[in-house]
């Protein structure tokens, strides 16, 4: 049994074909190729205009060039048929902010352009306002009477108002005739109302008191009438214009201070004088156009 040798067995296996290689395959797939680029030529030569075809053309050769030249144009008259994505590095705007749509794109109603127009306007009267109060608390000799110099911005503009107190009258009594601290409040006035181009009104005012039965030609409405023009001429002496003055008008007793103020308070004796906005004075304007006999006159006969 020693001696007995080992039984070795040889398992062959059997293969496929040997690999023949794949270059055939690479040479096909550039045959199929080329036939699709020729067709595809064939059918753009078939389909597309002369400058269509030109901008083909261009676009192979410079494809860079032809996306970022003449936008904007026709199909057939641009040098690319394709439009770049993105934003054109060429542009001299690069870097810049973005400012929205420009003033012809963006549509601003009249009502809008009015609109702002009147807030500048007030804002331009709050300043006045503001400039004419820092006057009053600033001088001494204005400061004294600050309880009498009332400022107020209203639907007209901005109402300065000179009123009278008691053992304090701004102007004689019974008289047109002003007083000296009228005079120094007047001329401390002028010269910061004429800043502004706007035009301006004065409104006389008087309490209810009436005048004797001996002076039935002489009542407060003539009174109140005289004491605005007073105020008027103390104004232009010291350098309003005469031109900004637009209205001078007595009101005598009909418009109270308050509608709780007593008829013979002495506030009631009072010097309005008015800053008007622009919608204010169109609006007067207005009126006294379409007053009689202001007709615009006709034209001379030929």
């Amino acid at each position: 049994m020693a001696d007995q040798q080992p039984i070795i067995v040889k398992k062959v296996k059997k293969g496929g074909h040997a690999h023949h290689g794949g270059a055939w395959k690479l040479a096909y797939a550039d045959f199929v190729t080329a036939m699709m680029a020729f067709f595809l030529l064939m059918w753009l030569l078939g389909t597309t205009s002369e400058p269509e075809r030109k901008g083909i053309a261009e676009y192979f050769q410079d494809p860079f060039k032809a996306s970022t030249e003449e936008r904007g144009l026709d199909v057939g008259d641009r040098t690319s048929i394709i439009q770049a994505g993105g934003s054109d590095i060429t542009s001299q705007d690069q870097g810049q902010v973005d400012k929205g749509k420009t003033a012809e794109e963006v549509e601003i109603t009249p009502e809008e352009i009015e609109h702002k127009a009147e807030e500048l306007e007030k804002e331009k009267l709050e300043n006045l306002k503001q400039k004419i109060q820092d006057k009053i608390d600033s001088t001494a000799e204005l400061s004294e009477f600050k309880e009498q110099i009332k400022l107020e911005i209203t639907s007209e503009g901005l109402r300065i108002l000179i009123v009278d107190a008691q053992n304090r009258p701004m102007y004689k009594l019974a008289s047109a005739e002003t007083e000296p601290q009228i005079k120094l409040i007047l001329r401390a006035l002028a010269p910061v109302i004429n800043e502004l181009p706007n035009k301006v009104s004065l409104n006389g005012h008087t309490d209810a008191r009436p005048f004797p039965p001996n002076q039935k030609k002489y009542t407060n409405w003539e009174l109140s009438s005289d004491r605005a023009n007073a105020a008027r001429y103390e104004l232009n002496q010291a350098g309003l214009a005469e031109e900004k003055i637009l209205r001078v008008i007595g009101l005598s007793s009909s418009v109270p201070y308050s509608a709780t103020t007593e008829p013979l308070d002495p506030i009631n004796r009072r010097i309005s004088i008015i800053v008007m906005n622009k919608k204010t004075e169109q609006e007067i304007l207005q009126n006294v156009g379409d007053e009689p006999g202001t007709e615009a006159a006709p034209p001379p006969k030929e």
